[in-house]
């Protein structure tokens, strides 16, 4: 079996991933690590979680120069979420650990002023978002004028959320002649257009045959009918099977994830939610409370959910029908990591049964008609392994996690709110009333709240005394005035 060493990658690296028990490269990275430390423009594909970052961030270190006294950035990757430019700065942090390369991670939600110093004092390697990266060169902190290595990574999710003209932006401002390497999941028609207008003579390198599924083989995959009211309860089991690891369960709006997260901690489970109302300062402490172990259940949304990589996720929940094939994809790409065993469980609601068929079809997957499943469905304990003796709450003796309060909120200064404001309009997830994803939220919920609104707002008036009546009787005079004979300054009507 090839190892590090034998691709060609410098002996420092090789020590420094060896630290981590990282020895043999993964088919992605044995493929694409030769071409790109040959300088060679790199278009790789794979499936999520099958180790594409190393593809890019090991050969990366190799174009670094140690003695350049500029400080200006010698490389950048650009990702489309938070979280992924998190765990790409770990990995180049741990491969380079040996060669001290400064890397700075750029995004919103955190303090100007941290990242403005550090890009003062210099770094070599800039890993961020394209708003924040924008924001930086617009201010002419951030001079990109000596970029050696552009690494456009999950392109196909940058295009998904709509960061194309940012995209565009940022490859306008490094140097033409470069070096330029694009990983993805999938290769649609505008990734296509885009590694063709911004790499040349790119080589394409994939890690599986044309026809192989887009899931990860070692993730089993089961489907249930349930009814929306019983879904806690099924969810409540679902997370008492044997086995079962950290766990992350999956919704459509920011409103359901603060829902099921508060409901699985009242039933026992240590829980925390991740979505984007959150400040980033609450997102990173859920982050780290579920990868230390000390929250096991992560309720999150699809937007919120992007490139987070947590080890020991042995189990995800669609406790919402996804969307689409891709959504799909992505979810369940959570689990079943870097060849480990991996269960991915999806509840079906009836009205869900168009969206889930378009799925089933479009994956070629066996459930065109997922079992009705109860939470006292034999079936249910059976296929998943789940203690005969389940209930909806977990037991006292199994509460044994420290909980999101024993993992601490770093404030971060940040830049952006951190609860959406009291008042907002009808289905307001987000902005223009939408939630995550661009997906209108239900209105139920704005409606709510405008009535809450208008009747606190008549009590408060009704407390003031006499000036609560006061407007009420000049609209009462107003009226009666409307009512009688017309004044006499104006005109008689025709009808008069």
């Amino acid at each position: 079996m090839k190892t590090f060493a034998d691709l060609g990658v410098a002996s420092d690296i090789v020590e420094a991933l060896a630290a981590k028990d990282i020895v043999n490269p993964f088919p992605i990275q044995a493929l694409a690590i030769p071409l790109a430390i040959k300088d060679h423009d790199l278009i790789g594909q794979a499936r999520t979680g099958t180790g594409k970052t190393m593809g890019f961030t090991v050969p990366l270190l190799h174009k670094i120069d140690p003695h350049a006294e500029d400080g200006k950035p010698q490389a950048l990757v650009v990702v489309p979420t938070r979280e992924l430019a998190t765990q790409v700065t770990r990995d180049i942090d741990m491969a380079g650990a040996n060669r001290k390369t400064r890397v700075l991670t750029l995004y919103g939600g955190r303090s100007y002023e941290p990242q403005l110093d550090a890009l003062r004092k210099g770094v070599d390697v800039v890993v961020g978002t394209p708003g924040r990266l924008l924001d930086l060169a617009g201010q002419r902190a951030l001079d990109l004028s000596k970029v050696k290595v552009l690494v456009l990574d999950e392109a196909d999710e940058m295009l998904d959320l709509g960061f194309l003209p940012d995209v565009e932006r940022i490859v306008a401002l490094v140097p033409a002649k470069r070096q330029t390497m694009l990983f993805s999941a999938t290769m649609p028609g505008p990734v296509i257009a885009l590694s063709r207008r911004y790499l040349t003579h790119p080589t394409h390198v994939r890690a599986e045959s044309p026809d192989e599924s887009s899931m990860v083989p070692t993730t089993a995959q089961f489907v249930f009918r349930t009814h929306h009211l019983d879904k806690p309860e099924v969810l409540a089991r679902v997370l008492q099977a044997d086995g079962r690891g950290l766990c992350m369960v999956f919704t459509r709006t920011k409103r359901s994830a603060d829902r099921i997260a508060a409901d699985l901690a009242e039933r026992g489970f240590a829980s925390g939610a991740v979505h984007g109302d959150l400040g980033q300062g609450a997102r990173e402490q859920a982050l780290r409370a579920f990868r230390n172990g000390k929250i096991d259940v992560l309720v999150a949304t699809d937007v919120a959910a992007r490139g987070i990589d947590v080890a020991g996720v042995t189990h995800v929940v669609n406790y919402e029908c996804p969307d689409d094939e891709k959504t799909y994809v992505h979810r369940i790409g959570r689990t079943g990591r870097a060849g480990e065993a991996g269960t991915a469980v999806t509840f079906v609601d009836w009205e869900d049964g168009y969206r889930w068929g378009m799925i089933n079809k479009a994956l070629d997957l066996p459930f065109p008609e997922p079992e009705e499943t109860y939470s006292t469905s034999d079936y249910l304990y059976d296929e998943l392994e789940i203690p005969k003796n389940a209930t909806g709450r977990l037991p006292s003796a199994k509460r044994t996690r420290a909980g999101l309060g024993a993992e601490e909120l770093e404030d971060l200064g940040e830049t952006g709110r951190k609860r959406p404001p009291a008042k907002r309009p009808s289905g307001g997830g987000g902005r223009d009333g939408r939630g995550e994803g661009g997906r209108a939220e239900s209105g139920r919920g704005g409606r709510q709240e405008k009535a809450a609104a208008g009747s606190a707002a008549t009590g408060s008036a009704t407390a003031e005394g006499g000036e609560a009546r006061a407007p009420r009787q000049r609209q009462r005079r107003r009226r009666r005035l409307s009512g009688g004979a017309p004044k006499t300054d104006q005109p008689p009507t025709a009808e008069a």
